[in-house]
Parts: structure tokens; sequence; C-alpha cells
């Protein structure tokens, strides 16, 4: 954390995430939580953390956490997973939300997402951008391309019907894209 806080040159961190469940996560924790109590970081979290893991793990930290981001698209939903952490005042956050490298194309192209995207008048990306945060799901998506990034911005001039969103919810196939 010193080396960390030195090379940053900041005086604080804002937010440290414990990358996913390992050996020593409670004790790694515990030496973040203190430097919350300094000032030296302003909030924790979690990343690829499920509910067996916060199950066995939040009990033993006293800090909750303000964030967990895990892998989260419409064809890996976390159905289960997102509504635990929700309940516990947490904030899920996706990473991989078009499917991740590999699979951006296929889920772009996935016939009911785009019927839904025309209907809107709106790109693929940004349905299941939308999707995401109708979901109480922070996004965030990743791209170098400006007109991209200026799409994956305009998700506020639409919304998704009930209908639409069990549509989407019909495309979980559980199917993780990078395993940790």
């Amino acid at each position: 954390m010193e080396a960390a806080l030195k090379k940053l040159d900041l005086g604080y961190i804002d937010m440290m995430l414990l990358h996913h469940p390992g050996e020593n996560d409670v004790s790694a924790y515990k030496v973040l939580e203190e430097y919350v109590k300094r000032g030296k970081i302003r909030s924790l979290g979690l990343s690829n953390w499920y509910v067996k893991e916060l199950t066995e793990f939040l009990p033993q930290v006293s800090m909750m956490p303000s964030l967990v981001q895990n892998e989260i698209h419409p064809y890996y939903q976390e159905q289960d997973v997102v509504p635990f952490i929700q309940e516990k005042g947490i904030v899920v956050q996706c990473w991989y939300p078009l499917g991740g490298r590999g699979y951006t194309k296929a889920l772009l192209n996935d016939p009911v997402i785009v019927k839904i995207a025309e209907a809107h008048h709106v790109s693929a990306a940004q349905v299941i951008l939308r999707w995401d945060l109708q979901r109480n799901i922070v996004v965030i998506p990743g791209s170098s391309d400006p007109d991209h990034i200026r799409e994956n911005l305009d998700l506020f001039s639409f919304s998704l019907s009930e209908e639409e969103m069990e549509q989407i919810k019909t495309l979980d196939r559980n199917e993780k894209h990078d395993w940790y």
C-alpha cells in the first residue's frame, strides 16, 4: 500500500479492490480497512466474488465493501448473485458488459438484442448497457474509439420495457467468458 500511495503521489486512493478470493483475503482486507481508518483509502470493494465467497467473507470483516465488480452480460447475468449483493446495500459493477474479448461480436449480433435496438433506434451495445443500468448495475464498458465512447454515454434517451427486460433475461446461458 505504501508503494502504491507513493507511486500514485495522490495522498489517498479513492477505492481499492481486493481482486478475487484467495487464501489470505480476510487478512489482506483487514489491512485495507486500516488504510481506510487512516484516510489513505476512501472505500473498499471486491472483484470476482460470488454468493458462497461473500457469505463466508463478510462476517469476518468490519467494513462492508462499497462495491462488488463481477463479469456480467446478457449471456452471464448472475441472476442470483446481483440481488444478493444489492440486498446488502453494496453497489454492483459489471466488467465485460458487452461480452468480453472474443465474444462481443456474437452478443452485439444476438437477434433478441438487435430487434430491441432497432425498435429504439439505438445500437445493440446501448441496449445492453441500458439493460444493466435498469438492473441498477454500474457499467464500465471499455473503448478507445471516440464514437463508441460517445455512444456508450448516450443511454438515457430511452428505456427498456419490462417485456424487453424479460426477453434479455431469457438469453442467460450462465456463460462466463473469463475465469478466475
